[in-house]
């Protein structure tokens, strides 16, 4: 916009020195530079034409003591030659046609652009003013009306040549300008083009990348309006998908050693061995050879269709850094007899066919140019003019040099691309055309439904019908017509491969079309696509490798998403998938396994019947029960005996019968625990050692009292009934307080997920730890005092000292619950049930041991020990030492152990 307001500015400023001043002029104070092609005479339309002949602009002295003249240009292009020749020849084609424009020559006038923007301005402004000297907004020409302007060629030249036409309102047809910026009809009111819009390419691209998985590119693109347009497009597609960019170069649009090595060092410094080029051929050239030359490969290339065809860029020993090349191509076609047109040419028609014949051979058309050239050759030499440069000098062109025998992309017509895009744009201004002078008044889309005169109409006249045109091209049959403006958005996908003469030849693999389906735009064939180095497999390209199932992402600061580290999930947690985000929390009753990429049922653990340890624990516990049944069995056989007798039959019994539960109620700590098993074992074992201390605690609270009253000389009046008393009364309390627990709070079975993460513990839960410490506690009260008065009563002489045998017994029942205490803490699941169940045998098998071991053996081994004499008290002695009779003393000492060991035990 501002180069349009800059030039009405200018066309103001003429129209105002015009009136004021008779003798002014129709031009400017400078000279363009133009050269080209130009057939108007006789002509009754003519179209406009431009291409990138050359490469560029030729650089200047820079002198302002003359009129301003352009500067030429340099660096011919074989490959856009040829697409000015095909212009040329589709006009000379039309205009032998009797079904199109059969009574209208079209004329032609065709401007290099240099590949440059300043040269399109000049070609496009001299265009519009009809003669060779440029001035704005003015028609100073005369002759044929100006149809259409077929160019400019690149994406930035066609962006300027369009803000120009559109303010008059002149249509553009494009061959190449694919820019998506190019799309928008409020900046570019006449643009059209044959070539599809580059969000169709951007979006192929993208989908090419994702297609093959590659997360981590790198991006390439020239320093103009298709460059960047175009990889701006791809960039926001693969990144919104999760692709990442390993880095992003800019092409230099005047070549410089520094950007291109500061390029091809961030190349190979890269990890990326994916790199997306979106650029002109002229532009990547430079970089492709550095990249020769540093014998830069292992990367695959994936090209814009602006160069995947170019021979500038294929040129022999390139397939060691593009081999493998993926890219996307126009749609190609074959145009009859446009290589002989191609191939028919006089050298001395027209001085860019000059150039060409000149650059091609490799020699000059101008006789005397040649001849100083030879001159000056021979002086170099030996300093004499010889006889044959007198002659033809060397270096001469003869003008019947063969084209067809040179191996040249100009001739090349296998690859038509950009070239039928060409000649689809100059058949698409001759059916427009065709379409106004076939008009019919009356019918007309104009105002009044008038027509326009193929003689004399306005630019915008053309544009209608150019934007409503739709016709099929000869020979091939493709229905052209513009949608906004742009064609449908077809590629062909090509892939680089080398032959067996070391040569790179275009593969087809699929294609892309952007109007079908979402799902179906793509068709590729991954086995027909061979890589760089010939590698059949797809290369990878990732900054970080996948995370496996069983780890999580890890994102590193400072660093693109794409990069990552591979962290293990932690225990309890998985990931099922590959480079999962987060990890997933196992339920309840699972955990991870192993490898943490599924949630597996935890381990259920208690302490089963049929497992060694469990074996171990009922052989041992059966093995005590049938001892203390043993024991029982001797002292009803040895009933009738002193010993016997002078014990409490009943109590001795009870003290037994207790060992025998608690013996036997360890076994219903195996297995799964039930709510019966849970109930059972807690109570027997409370009750159980309730009974076993309460008889102990009687016998020693007896046998204490006696001694006291034998000490005090006083006759002893205790029986065996206060015996049975305090050892009921005692286990009447614990009964009636298991019974309210049972009723209020019971025990009852749990799993226990919280002791190891990967077990679930059976185990059963206490109902009320206040009920339970209650109970158990006064086990322990009943075993502290059964020890307390055993303890009093030890230093009792006798023959039998019972006190001390219920003291050791007792001291052991304290010794193994102590024990017990941190052996239990420190132990979790089955064998927190083992260390139990080991308590409660220990305590018992002791309290056995040494409350019935020492009476045993006087039954069984030592009978002559076991009579009325030994029984029977002693006298007090003078040092006053009591005595007592030992088998009270015994019978006494025995119940106070037994008592004790129950208390322990059930704490």
């Amino acid at each position: 916009m501002e180069l349009g307001r800059f030039l009405l500015g200018l066309c103001a400023f003429f129209y105002f020195y015009r009136s004021v001043s008779a003798e002014s002029t129709c031009k400017l104070k400078a000279k363009f530079n133009l050269s080209g092609y130009k057939n108007v005479d006789k002509k009754k339309v003519v179209i406009g034409g431009m291409f990138p002949v050359h490469r560029r602009i030729a650089s200047t002295d820079g002198n302002t003591s003359r009129v301003p003249v352009s500067s030429g240009c340099e660096g011919f292009n074989f490959r856009t030659f040829r697409w000015t020749q095909t212009m040329l020849f589709a006009i000379n084609e039309i205009n032998k046609k009797d079904d199109l424009l059969p009574n209208t020559d079209l004329g032609y006038v065709i401007y290099d652009s240099c590949f440059t923007i300043s040269k399109a301005v000049e070609g496009t402004l001299t265009y519009l003013t009809g003669q060779d000297e440029a001035v704005p907004n003015y028609r100073c020409g005369t002759g044929a009306p100006l149809a259409a302007l077929v160019g400019a060629g690149g994406s930035d030249l066609s962006i300027a040549t369009a803000r120009i036409l559109g303010l008059y309102h002149f249509p553009q047809v494009s061959y190449c300008s694919s820019c998506s910026a190019l799309e928008s009809k409020f900046q570019f009111p006449t643009f059209l083009r044959t070539i599809p819009n580059d969000k169709h390419q951007s979006t192929a691209m993208a989908q090419l990348v994702l297609h093959f998985g590659w997360t981590w590119v790198g991006t390439i693109a020239a320093d103009d309006d298709y460059g960047k347009y175009g990889i701006k497009d791809f960039k926001e597609q693969v990144e919104e998908a999760g692709v990442c960019i390993s880095f992003s170069e800019t092409l230099p649009k005047v070549s410089s050693p520094q950007d291109i090595q500061r390029i091809v060092d961030t190349v190979v410094e890269s990890t990326a061995k994916i790199i997306v080029v979106f650029s002109s051929d002229v532009d990547l050239s430079p970089l492709i050879l550095e990249l020769l030359r540093h014998n830069v490969t292992n990367r695959t290339w994936v090209a814009s269709e602006a160069w995947v065809t170019s021979a500038l860029i294929n040129r022999p020993g390139v397939s060691s850094v593009l081999a493998g090349t993926l890219g996307f191509g126009v749609k190609r076609a074959d145009i009859p007899d446009l290589r002989r047109h191609l191939l028919d040419l006089d050298p001395y028609s027209d001085l860019l066919t000059e150039e060409f014949w000149e650059t091609m051979f490799n020699c000059t058309l101008d006789y005397g140019r040649a001849q100083r050239q030879a001159k000056q050759r021979a002086e170099e030499v030996n300093g004499t003019l010889s006889r044959a440069v007198r002659g033809a000098p060397e270096g001469l062109c003869t003008g019947r040099e063969s084209v067809a025998q040179l191996t040249n992309t100009y001739a090349d017509v296998s690859q038509l691309r950009i070239t039928y895009s060409v000649y689809k744009a100059v058949y698409a201004v001759a059916h427009a055309l065709h379409n106004l002078e076939h008009c019919v008044n009356g019918q007309g889309p104009f105002t009044g439904k008038s027509c326009a005169d193929i003689t004399n109409f306005e630019p915008w006249q053309l544009m209608y019908y150019l934007k409503n045109v739709r016709f099929r091209v000869p020979n091939t049959g493709e229905e052209i017509y513009f949608d906004e403006g742009d064609v449908e958005g077809f590629y062909e996908i090509l892939n680089w491969q080398v032959n067996s003469q070391g040569e790179v030849s275009y593969v087809g693999v699929g294609h892309y079309n952007g109007s079908a389906a979402s799902g179906d735009r793509m068709t590729i064939t991954n086995d027909s696509i061979v890589w760089n180095n010939e590698v059949l497999e797809p290369p990878r390209s990732v900054c970080s490798e996948n995370c496996q199932p069983g780890t999580r992402k890890g994102i590193r600061q400072g660093e693109p998403v794409c990069c990552f580290d591979c962290i293990p999930c932690a225990d309890g947690e998985i990931s099922n998938k590959m480079n999962a985000r987060e990890c997933i929390l196992c339920s309840g009753d699972y955990w991870s396994n192993d490898a943490h990429d599924a949630c597996v049922p935890k381990i259920i653990e208690f302490l089963a019947f049929g497992e060694p340890l469990g074996i171990t624990l009922i052989v041992i516990s059966a093995f005590g029960a049938l001892v203390t049944i043993a024991v029982g069995v001797v002292f009803v056989v040895h009933i009738g005996t002193p010993l016997a007798k002078a014990n409490d039959a009943l109590l001795s019994f009870s003290l037994l019968f207790s060992l025998v539960v608690t013996f036997l109620c360890s076994i219903v700590f195996l297995g799964e625990p039930q709510n019966w098993s849970c109930m059972t074992s807690q109570v027997a074992l409370a009750l159980g050692f309730a009974l076993c201390l309460a008889s102990i605690m009687g016998k020693s609270a007896v046998l204490m009292l006696r001694a006291q009253a034998l000490k005090a000389a006083r006759v002893d009046t205790l029986t065996h009934a206060h015996q049975r008393a305090i050892a009921a009364v005692a286990t009447l309390i614990q009964a009636v307080a298991c019974t309210v627990w049972l009723i209020v709070l019971p025990p009852y079975p749990v799993k226990n997920t919280s002791a190891q993460n990967i077990k679930i513990i059976l185990e059963c839960d206490e109902g009320s730890v206040v009920f339970i410490c209650c109970i158990f506690a006064y086990d322990i009260l009943l075993a502290l005092l059964a020890f307390i008065f055993a303890f009093i009563a030890r230093k009792l002489e006798d023959n039998f000292s019972e006190a001390k045998c219920v003291t050791f017994g007792m001291l052991v029942f304290f010794i193994v619950w102590i024990s017990f205490v941190p052996a239990y803490l420190s132990t979790r699941g089955k064998f927190m049930v083992a260390v139990q169940i080991f308590a409660i045998l220990a305590s018992s098998f002791g309290l056995l041991t040494c409350i019935f071991l020492p009476k045993c053996y006087v039954l069984l081994v030592k009978p002559e020990r076991n009579t009325e004499e030994m029984m029977r008290p002693r006298a007090k002695p003078r040092d006053g030492t009591l005595t007592g009779t030992s088998a009270s003393l015994a019978t006494v000492a025995t119940e106070v152990n037994s008592t004790t060991a129950s208390t322990s035990i059930d704490d």
